[in-house]
């Protein structure tokens, strides 16, 4: 019986050290691994290591106010003297309108005045001894003045050397010598679950270390930026400040948070430090940031579409619109094409084709690989430079020629285009949807759309439209480039669904 009583407290203890273990409280050879012994990290060296490099940023701005009255009556004065005359006939005692007051100078009470005011409260990191400064965007814009407090609580006037919005990073320098600078790491060997820590002001409050894990890597959540995802805490105050690794490394900006409530939910996300050096040096050197473009409007390649392209999955940008005199259109891009490469790099999603072109610099030559109508090909194209997007005028509806015919599988019924109208629309062949039901319908075409390609085959006329589709297997889905206003798509009909 003292038997069982012995083993079964030694089973509850050695179930008790196995809990603790995987918990973190201690170390245990049961929980041991290939590594070895795992414990909770300890930060406090590195708070010691990096924490004198990270600063406070406040922000102030001009704001007009009204002039003062202290030369002058103000509205209200102004009604109490009218009041006081209306009832006793004498002006109001001690007023400037009364009798031997001296006469003053009446103000201008719309002319502007400027008071300064706090605008908002960031963090940053040294990135030299000399005085640069790495941050947010965000932080910075509008503002009219920049102080930059250094943990040993010296406060200096920061210039702004440069800000780029599309990445939110922004670099501002203060007359400063001697400081202790980060030192930048390595996202490449960034993984999945490892711990990171981060330091700044949150609500203002300064040197605050918070820690967490690495979440995800490339979450896309902007155009030219894929984030680093982390369950660090990060709220108001912390944008700007850095996102460091074990090794005292800065690897990350903390820039923005997933939030319902406008505070911290477990979810935060940091530039990457390589992507946010390119920046910086752009903005050293330029004040700006040079990308490159290609003039296109691209759109996701879905698993419907790659099937019928002959795509082994779906992955690639597709070219939904080329504007006019662009680099794409003198390399010869047009709608319908799927890029899958840009100088050997696989595009797998649409929105690595922005971030792999952005970072070439303008004026190189660039080689694409596209897919077009089933067929790989190879385009050369000198690469642009990034401008703002231009707003694309509508086009009129095209002119409705008389010829006409219906296919009752896809539910379309078509027309020919004359040559102005396909003058007007910018196009060099297609015919007209005068209307859509049923299967076509359904796949989102409509009328007025202009369909340029069937299953891969330019269509220049109805008749060209009937010998495709006499080719096409009924049962299987179909795609459809077709062209609205300035966007060419694809749409996948399904016959007889």
């Amino acid at each position: 019986m003292q038997f069982l009583v012995q083993s079964a407290k030694q089973i509850r203890c050695t179930w008790l050290v196995v809990f603790l273990a995987c918990s973190g409280w201690v170390s245990s050879p049961l929980v041991a691994g290939a590594q070895g012994t795992r414990t909770l990290p300890d930060f406090t060296d590195l708070v010691e290591l990096v924490g004198p490099s990270v600063v406070n940023i406040r922000t102030i701005e001009k704001v007009a106010t009204r002039a003062p009255s202290a030369n002058g009556p103000s509205d209200a004065d102004e009604e109490m003297q009218e009041l006081f005359k209306k009832f006793f006939g004498v002006p109001f005692p001690g007023n400037p309108g009364a009798p031997n007051a001296p006469r003053q100078p009446r103000p201008n009470r719309n002319a502007p005045q400027e008071e300064e005011q706090p605008k908002g409260v960031g963090s940053g990191f040294i990135l030299s001894a000399d005085g640069l400064i790495m941050t947010n965007a965000h932080v910075v814009e509008g503002a009219d003045q920049v102080l930059v407090t250094l943990p040993d609580k010296r406060e200096f006037k920061a210039k702004i050397i440069g800000s780029d919005k599309r990445t939110d990073v922004a670099v501002v320098k203060i007359e400063a010598t001697g400081l202790p600078a980060v030192r930048i790491g390595d996202v490449g060997r960034l993984k999945v679950g490892e711990w990171v820590m981060a330091i700044g002001s949150p609500f203002g409050f300064e040197n605050t270390v918070t820690a967490g894990i690495v979440s995800a890597k490339q979450r896309d959540t902007g155009e030219f930026v894929s984030f680093i995802q982390t369950d660090v805490a990060i709220n108001p105050g912390n944008s700007g400040g850095p996102l460091i690794n074990m090794r005292g490394e800065v690897i990350g900006i903390n820039s923005q948070i997933y939030s319902r409530s406008g505070g911290f939910m477990g979810i935060s996300f940091a530039i990457p430090i390589d992507e946010a050096v390119r920046v910086s040096d752009q903005l050293r050197l330029n004040g700006r940031v040079q990308r490159g473009r290609l003039g296109i409007q691209i759109g996701p390649v879905s698993k419907e579409l790659a099937e019928s392209m002959g795509l082994s999955k779906a992955q690639g940008a597709l070219v939904q619109n080329v504007e006019a005199n662009s680099p794409a259109e003198k390399a010869g891009l047009e709608a319908g094409d799927i890029i899958t490469k840009v100088d050997g790099k696989l595009v797998e999603k649409s929105i690595d084709l922005p971030r792999f072109v952005g970072g070439i610099k303008p004026g190189t030559k660039s080689l694409l690989g596209v897919l077009r109508r089933g067929v790989n090909k190879d385009i050369s194209v000198t690469v642009g430079e990034f401008e703002a997007e231009k707003k694309v005028a509508a086009t009129t509806p095209t002119e409705k020629a008389p010829a006409a015919s219906a296919f009752a599988a896809l539910g379309l019924s078509l027309s020919d285009l004359s040559e102005s109208a396909k003058r007007e629309l910018k196009v060099r062949l297609g015919v007209r949807v005068d209307q859509a039901v049923e299967a076509a319908a359904r796949a989102g075409l409509r009328e007025g759309d202009v369909i340029l390609q069937l299953a891969n085959v330019e269509i220049h006329s109805v008749k060209d439209f009937e010998s495709a589709f006499a080719k096409l297997d009924k049962t299987k889905p179909t795609a459809v480039l077709f062209k609205r206003g300035d966007w060419s798509q694809y749409a996948i009909i399904r016959p007889g669904k």
